[in-house]
């Protein structure tokens, strides 16, 4: 090829040159400001519903959500909190028991009734989205057993995904407390340097090689909150389970082993969550000591 023709002189060919620097950042910069314009519009990942899923049976403490903390069923407390975030477009309860529905539409939530083959919450909030008729960007999974939950921990899980394109998935840690170190269900967690979670396990993580916990060392404690890209929901529903996940019997390391990405974000909070009916009786004391009747 003729490299004289290609440009007909040096200064024309320095000129098409700048001309095409300068387009060409233009072009970038104007694709970037476009991006953020849609971001900061709210338009990314705008669409939010908060879904709570309940079920009845449970090895650990069966009918869980219709237990009453204070006079009011235990979901009905989950549900007036997550009501108060200002994030969520909607909120409702997925459930396979109708004694859980009837008593949830008697406090005015709505009621998704999904099926008893759902392995985990996760599944049963991918169930509950698909019988929607409004499509929703991001869904937070709400434990029903989490009646203090603050709304501003489900505003700041949702915050996180709508500014982590990378992430599929968001949730909370708070600090672990000394007398939680061993208790299995209390889920520990691990985050790196970006706030994006390494790993959770019932046990205490990191684990030192004294056997000890370390009364400086940083330990997290999961929250059982978490909140998905809707199409990931979708598509960890379709995803086999993973060793980590059954030997450790949580769902979010399913996450972890396919590669998925996931957002963590820190906040202070005493996790008050109801695992066993002994939990029931501190959480009561300590709402009274707080005036939260």
């Amino acid at each position: 090829m003729d490299q004289g023709s290609s440009c007909g002189s040096n200064s024309n060919c320095k000129s098409w040159i700048v001309y095409g620097l300068v387009t060409g950042a233009a072009i970038a910069a104007a694709a970037i400001g476009a991006a953020f314009s849609i971001r900061g519009s709210g338009k990314f990942r705008s669409r939010v519903i908060g879904i709570i899923p309940a079920r009845y049976a449970s090895s650990r403490f069966e009918g869980k959500p219709l237990v009453h903390i204070l006079g009011k069923p235990m979901i009905q407390r989950t549900w007036e909190r997550a009501k108060l975030a200002s994030t969520l477009d909607h909120v409702v309860v997925a459930t396979d028991d109708e004694k859980i529905a009837e008593r949830c539409r008697g406090f005015g939530a709505d009621v998704i009734m999904t099926s008893e083959s759902c392995r985990n919450g996760t599944e049963r909030c991918n169930e509950a989205l698909e019988k929607l008729e409004k499509k929703y960007d991001i869904v937070v999974n709400i434990q029903g057993d989490e009646p203090l939950i603050e709304p501003e921990i489900i505003d700041g899980i949702v915050k996180a995904l709508q500014g982590a394109p990378d992430a599929v998935f968001s949730t909370a840690v708070t600090s672990l407390t000394p007398e939680d170190s061993t208790d299995p269900n209390r889920v520990k967690c691990i985050v790196d340097n970006h706030g994006y979670a390494i790993y959770f396990s019932r046990g205490l993580i990191p684990f030192n090689k004294s056997g000890k916990v370390n009364p400086n060392f940083p330990y997290l404690l999961h929250l059982g909150i978490q909140s998905y890209d809707s199409k990931f929901l979708k598509i960890y529903s379709e995803l086999a389970p993973t060793p980590l996940q059954l030997e450790e019997d949580l769902e979010q390391l399913k996450v972890l082993e396919n590669g998925y990405k996931m957002k963590v974000i820190k906040v202070d909070h005493d996790a008050h969550g109801v695992d066993t009916p002994e939990d029931v009786g501190k959480l009561e004391a300590l709402m009274r000591e707080r005036n939260l009747v």
